[in-house]
This record gives structure tokens, C-alpha cells and sequence, in this order.
């Protein structure tokens, strides 16, 4: 796996609760080119979101090792797993998670400060088509434009690294497509790799490289030659 951006090397993730012990992940190896779009599949419980949150610095591992950009971030401790989530990873969550008292603006320039080399705020939410809606606070915004503003808020911070957990989830097919192509663009324009995972298996066509998980392991991870753009997605 030598040269790869992420490589992911027989994790295991074990919770336990008093004498129980539930095994979230298992014999878990994979990696990711760097300037990837991965897809990471599996129906709910299938251990996508541990996966996702090991690799984004939010949780740890009980076994094995994660490299990121030639850093074992498995090998982290708290204070360096904090600038690896604050300098290095964007976040793109299901539900937004914006700030309700902040203007989009706002909530992209927050985001922007944690950055080594940040990007202009009011000139991501441009990208992201929300120019004339920079002053609004999340509440006047629909779930698209929040989605959108989440987004910029992850590229404002010009990361290595871009985590999408289920990031059509709470959207209609129409406003999810535009989300996805606004990801695919992203991704290609800037050469960030991004990690989208979901149980939407239509999505797996536009990714570079698609990942299936089942309780809690790899049934198999390829890359994938022909990538079909967003607009040409059915679902």
C-alpha cells in the first residue's frame, strides 16, 4: 500500500460496556489514492461510521493502523489528533450541524480560522452558489442551501482530507444530485481526495474508488476506471 494518501491496515474497533463487548469493525484494510472520490457502502450498522470517524480523528482504534499522508494518525495522542481534525479534515455531516445564531458567512469564516492555508470565505460560498445569500442565518436557508454552506464550511479550511457522512441523506433526489456534483467538482478542481460513505449504492458509479462494508468488514474494495458524472446518476 506504499504511496497511497490513506492507507488503512487490519483495524479492528472494539466498544465495550462493562462484560460486553460489541465488534464494530474487523480485519479492516484498505487504502486511497491521493485526489480520490471513495465511496464507502454497507446498510445501516455495517460499521461505516466507526470506519469514518476513526479516520477523521474522532474516535480511536483497538487494533491495527491508519496513515494519512504519510502520518500514522493511529499514533496520535488527543493534543495531535486536535490539529489533525482542526488543520487537516473537513466534515460534511447528514444534518449540517450549523451554527443557528450564525450568518452563513459566519459559519464559514469560523471554519476558515482553523485552517494552516484557509480559502477565502465569501469566495467558497460564491463556488457553492449562495453569493446572495452570504447574510442569511441557517433558518432562512432550505436543507440544500444549509447542505451547500456545510460544504463551504469543509473547503473553506482547505484540507487534505474531506469526510461525508450520508451528505444526501436529509435531502429530495434533485437538491442530493446537486449536492454530489458540487462534491464531484470539488474534488476535481482542487485534487482533495473525499470520502463519501452511504447505503445509496447508485452512488458507488461516480466514485474513483468504491469500498462495500458488511457487519463490520471489507467485502471488497476496488478502484474503479470509468467514473460516471452526477448528472448521469439514477436512484
Amino acid at each position: 500500500m506504499n504511496g497511497d494518501f490513506i492507507c488503512i491496515e487490519n483495524v479492528k474497533k472494539v466498544y465495550r460496556t462493562g462484560e460486553l463487548e460489541l465488534v464494530a469493525l474487523h480485519d479492516v484494510s484498505f487504502s486511497v489514492a491521493r485526489g480520490e472520490i471513495c465511496v464507502i457502502v454497507g446498510e445501516s450498522g455495517a460499521g461505516k461510521t466507526t470506519l469514518l470517524n476513526i479516520l477523521g480523528g474522532m474516535d480511536s482504534l483497538s487494533e491495527g493502523r491508519i496513515t494519512v499522508d504519510g502520518e500514522e494518525i493511529s499514533a496520535y495522542d488527543a493534543r495531535r489528533l486536535t490539529d489533525y481534525r482542526r488543520r487537516d479534515v473537513g466534515f460534511v455531516f447528514q444534518f449540517y450541524n450549523l451554527i443557528p445564531n450564525l450568518t452563513a458567512l459566519e459559519n464559514v469564516e469560523i471554519s476558515a480560522k482553523l485552517g494552516k492555508e484557509p480559502l477565502d470565505a465569501a469566495e467558497t460560498l460564491a463556488r457553492v452558489g449562495l453569493k446572495d445569500r452570504m447574510g442569511n442565518f441557517p433558518a432562512q436557508l432550505s436543507g440544500g442551501e444549509q447542505q451547500r454552506v456545510a460544504i463551504a464550511r469543509a473547503l473553506a479550511k482547505n484540507p487534505k482530507l474531506l469526510l461525508c457522512d450520508e451528505p444526501t441523506g436529509a435531502l429530495d433526489y434533485h437538491t442530493g444530485k446537486a449536492i454530489l456534483k458540487l462534491l464531484q467538482d470539488s474534488c476535481r478542481e482542487s485534487g482533495m481526495t473525499v470520502v463519501i460513505i452511504t447505503h445509496n449504492k447508485a452512488l458507488c458509479a461516480m466514485a474513483d474508488r468504491v469500498v462495500r462494508v458488511k457487519s463490520g468488514t471489507i467485502l471488497s474494495a476496488e478502484r474503479q476506471e470509468t467514473v460516471t458524472p452526477v448528472e448521469e446518476l439514477e436512484w
